[in-house]
Parts: structure tokens; sequence; C-alpha cells
């Protein structure tokens, strides 16, 4: 049972002051002879392990997010239980140890983890000994009071499960013992970070700071009312702040965990390093971002992109960075070892060959006390998550078709348009919107972890496909809007790729153009009418694409906006529906190309 809400009133953090804004940043130490790797009597090693994106994957991740790439195929990994053995293990002979992460440690969690507010990750983290980590996007799902929340603890009075949710379900949750990072978020009424900008880990008197932060473009990939009242800043003008606020305390020994991230070529197996000769793509928004880092950060911790990749970036000055990312989901760390020279007060600045990525397998010995969470929150679960609503006559997956349509994708729209809860005034939706990348599992013909019959759907598998708990909104859009709507799907920010063709419900139809890479005129409409540009229609989305998410800024011009129920209130109510019984791919044809 829930018990009363333990009021939050927001951490009373001081934010970066304007002198340190408007500091100049301080080089870093020259190269001499005390610098060098051999470890002198002024020298002793470090090691610093990290991982990044883990999303609440308390089990082992199902399917192709369990397997991780090697140079010998695929394997299975991943586990809270198998991680915290492996970062025990690798502990072992390091006196000199800190492990850290770069942040999504929650949001977009199976259910076994989303069904309680994320406060079993968290409970699970402080378990394998995190230390601290940067906020990523995800840690803003809920709102900055709830990621607050999970730091400090305090319990939700959320009914007790009235929404198939329950925090505290045993009366207490302590938070984290960790700490979460936040440089660049401020609040924007007091003008102070959410969260502290940095920690310092002091080893017998030598330090090294870390500033955690989020990618600055965070309120476009997040539903507004989850950053509401915040200000996300530029990730080097934070960073490079901090160093001077750092130096006057005696910290030279930087590290960056930062939110963002680079893109390894396709097919990269999980220890990819550019000492091979590799290089991340270009367009990695990471580079740029560690290229123009203070030369006094050493090393840049980062995610978001779900990578893995050991890779050196020049910085202002032209020396190379080292820059990590261990994947996603718990399948990788990542293991630097860094020398700490005492003369300087500095570590020598780590390069690839200090650092590897090594994968969680699930062949070590399971740890007992993740095992033992575990097993208690299954218990706690399974009567929400083993519900079967619905069945299905083959799998229904997300891959897209070459039209960027996927059989899944068809199912949620249509889900949403069916939805009672956004019908208002008598305006009933005739068109819905879905964006792929909230379509985060396949439905499976043949899953069954509770014992169900082959075919039947559960509501834990419902909820792995949509884990946002986004609101259903209904609104006006014109006809042009729509048209816009569609055009921003591979124009601006979304150029190049048709990962972003949002998946729409039966009856609505339209032909792409590759040559213009625009809808083309005159071919969008809704069971067979010709859209009208001048004319109004009633659509639905979620709130996130409502608030322009995914760089959708069309869907921002809406009117007669109103909040329906939860999308994965639609999608299980959907599949529960007698009509529904059995149900089975429809055919990929409401977007064609030519």
């Amino acid at each position: 049972m829930s018990r009363t809400t333990r009021r939050i009133t927001g951490v009373a953090v001081a934010g970066i002051c304007a002198a340190a804004l408007a500091a100049p940043a301080l080089a870093a130490p020259t190269a001499g002879p005390d610098t060098g790797k051999a470890p002198g009597k002024t020298q002793f090693p470090i090691q610093i392990l990290s991982f990044n994106d883990f999303h609440g994957n308390l089990e082992p991740p199902s399917g192709s997010s369990g397997r991780t790439l090697t140079k010998a195929g695929n394997v299975d990994t991943g586990g809270v239980e198998y991680l915290a053995t492996h970062l025990k293990q690798a502990r072992a002979g390091h006196p000199n140890t800190v492990t850290v992460a770069a942040g999504d440690m929650v949001g977009a969690s199976p259910l076994l983890s989303a069904a309680f507010h994320d406060e079993p990750t968290v409970e699970a983290l402080n378990n394998l000994g995190l230390e601290a980590t940067s906020v990523g996007n995800h840690e803003f799902d809920e709102g900055y009071k709830e990621l607050q929340r999970l730091q400090t603890g305090g319990c939700i009075d959320d009914g007790a499960g009235a929404n198939n949710q329950n925090s505290c379900p045993e009366g207490t949750f302590t938070g984290a013992k960790f700490q979460y990072l936040a440089a660049n978020v401020v609040e924007k009424a007091t003008g102070k970070t959410i969260l502290p900008p940095y920690w310092v880990k002091n080893f017998n008197g030598a330090k090294i700071g870390f500033i955690g932060m989020t990618l600055k473009d965070t309120p476009s990939i997040v539903t507004a009312s989850g950053v509401a009242g915040l200000q996300f800043n530029d990730e080097v003008k934070t960073a490079n702040a901090l160093v001077p606020v750092l130096k006057a305390q005696g910290v030279n020994a930087v590290v960056v965990l930062i939110h963002q991230g680079g893109t390894p070529p396709a097919g990269t197996p999980y220890d990819y390093a550019c000492k091979g000769g590799g290089s991340l793509s270009a367009d990695s928004p990471i580079i740029p971002i560690v290229k123009n880092l203070d030369p006094a950060i050493d090393m840049v911790i980062s995610g978001h992109t779900h990578q893995p990749y050991v890779c050196a970036i020049p910085d202002s000055n032209g020396v190379p960075r080292l820059v990590t990312s261990a994947s996603s989901f718990g399948r990788l760390y990542n293991d630097t070892e860094v020398t700490y020279d005492r003369r300087t007060s500095d570590i020598v600045r780590p390069t690839e060959a200090d650092s590897v990525n090594n994968l969680v397998t699930r062949t070590v010995a399971a740890d007992k006390t993740e095992t033992d969470l575990i097993m208690k929150y299954k218990g706690l679960v399974e009567a929400i998550a083993s519900k079967v609503i619905g069945t299905i006559s083959a799998d229904i997956v997300r891959t897209q078709s070459g039209a960027g349509e996927s059989p899944l994708g068809d199912l949620i729209a249509d889900a949403q348009l069916a939805d009672p809860s956004v019908v208002t005034g008598g305006q009933t939706p005739v068109a819905a919107f879905m964006n792929p990348g909230g379509i985060r599992a396949d439905l499976t013909y043949s899953s069954s972890k509770y014992g169900e019959a082959p075919g039947a759907v559960t509501y834990e598998e419902a909820f792995n496909v949509q884990p946002f708990n986004n609101y259903l909104v209904s609104m006006n859009l014109t006809g042009q809007q729509i048209y816009d709507v569609l055009n921003q799907q591979r124009t601006g920010a979304n150029a190049g790729s048709q990962a972003k063709t949002l998946q729409v419900n039966k009856g609505f139809t339209y032909t792409w153009s590759t040559a213009t890479q625009k809808v083309v005129d005159g071919t969008v409409a809704i069971n067979g009418k010709p859209v009208d540009k001048a004319a109004s229609y009633r659509i639905v989305t979620n709130n996130f694409l409502s608030d322009g998410g995914d760089n959708f800024p069309a869907f921002q011009g809406g009117t007669g906006k109103y909040f329906g129920g939860l999308d994965i209130d639609a999608f299980a109510n959907y599949l529960a529906k007698p009509a529904n019984a059995n149900y089975s791919p429809a055919p990929l044809d409401r977007i064609s190309v030519q």
C-alpha cells in the first residue's frame, strides 16, 4: 500500500554563479617528465567504472535488447544481477575505484520498475555501488520534482496502484545513495540547478571532480510538462565555467558525465575503439562538445545513443581526449584505468589504450542481493503484469517498411483513434499519429512468461511496447497543418532518415516522394476523401508529439486541445475488444512511395 506523500519542496542547491559562468577556462597542466604513463613515486592508479542508459532493466532484457554483438556473433548480455557481479569482480585488486554513469538510469523502463515509479531501479543501483550519475532526458519523464524525490526519498500518494503504479508498496523509499548531477539544468524561478552540478571523489587527498549534464536539447525529446519551468543550458559553456570552480577547491582532475553521444559505424562490435582506425560518424553530437570543452577536462563519459565505443577526439589544442560509451540496458560496462600524479594534483590524460568496454555476460553467478530485490518486486507486480488483455495470431513487429510503416505502429495508431477518452464536445478524431520512437518492443506470439497460451498478450507485454505513460491529446489541425506535420518527418532536424515517419491509422493514406522528400500534393486522404488544406480536422496523438516533440512543431499549432487517458490504457483496451481477438498484422498500405 502506498503511504501518504512526503512533500518534496525541492533541493536547495546553489546554481552556478554568474561570475563562474563568465570565468575564463584554464589550460591543462603542461606535459612534462612527471606526466608519463609509468607510475612513479608520486603516481598511483585509479579505476573509473561506468555505464549508461540503464532504463530500469533489472531483469535481463529480452530479444535484441538483451544481445550484444561481438566479433564472433551475438552474446546474451545484461541483467542487474550480472552487472553487479561483473562490477564487483572488476573492482577486485583496485583499492582506488569509482563507479559512475551517464544518465537515463530510469524512464522507458520495463513494468517491473515502472510500476513502482522506478524505485526498484534506484534500490538496485544503490546495491551495485553506483556513486554518481548525470541526469538524462528520461529522468524528466515524470517531471523534475519526481527526479528530486528519487534522489532524496519519500513516497507518492498514487492511490496504491490505481493507475497500475504503486509507490512505496512496502511503506518506505529512502532514495538514491548515489548522487544525481544536473549542471546545465536550472530552475527558471530561482536560477539554481535542480541538483548539484558536480561531485568530487576523494582518494586519500587525491581528488577527481565529476561534472554531470544532460543534452541541452532535452526539451525537444521530453514531454513539455516534464521540463516545465526549467532551462537547459549549453553543455560546453556549463562545463567550462565549472573548471575554475573546481580548481579553486584544489580539484584539477575533471571528468564530464554527459547524456549525449556519438554513432560508430553500423555493425560495430561491443569493443569498438577508434584506435583501430575507426571513427564516430561526423555528425555525432558529442564531437563538437568534446572538441570545445576546456583542455583541463581529462575525459568524457557519454551516453544517449545506446552505442558502444572508446574513442579519442582532439580538444581545442589538438590533443586527443578520451570519450567512452557503454551501449545500454546494462549490457556493457566501461573500465578506464587512469594515473593520478600528486605533483600536479591531476590525472594523466587517459588514452584509448587505457579504456575498454566489457561484456555483462550471464555466465557469472547472479548477485544475491539483486536477485532478492527482483524477486520481491516480481511478487508485488505479478497481479498487474500477468493479466491477459488480448490475443494475437502472429508476431506484431515495429520494424518499418521501406515507406516507414510498421505493423505495430498501425495497431497503436488504430487504438489511439478508437479511444473514447479523447472525444469531447461530440468531436471524434478522424486521424491518429504515433511516433515510432515511442514504440519500444514487439508483440511476440510465442512469449509465455506467466504460463499464458501462445498468442495471449499480457499487460506487461503491452506496457513494454508503450512504457512512457503518455497522455493522448485530441486537437484540431487544418489540412495545411497536417501536410506540415507529414513534411516535418524528413525535413529540418529529421532530414535524411525515415526513422521519424509517423505511424497513422487505417483510412489515413498518402504518397511520399523520394525525389522531393515531401508528401505528394493532393495525395493525403481520410477514408478515401482528399484532405482540404483549408478545412479543419480533429486528430489524436500523444502529449509528447502535441508539445512538438521529435521535432514536429506543427503539432504545437493545434487548437482545442483536450487531454484524454494514458496511451497504454488505449492500447490495452483496444486489444481487449472482442472484435480484435486473435489480431493479425494489417496490410502495410497506408503510406506509399513514388
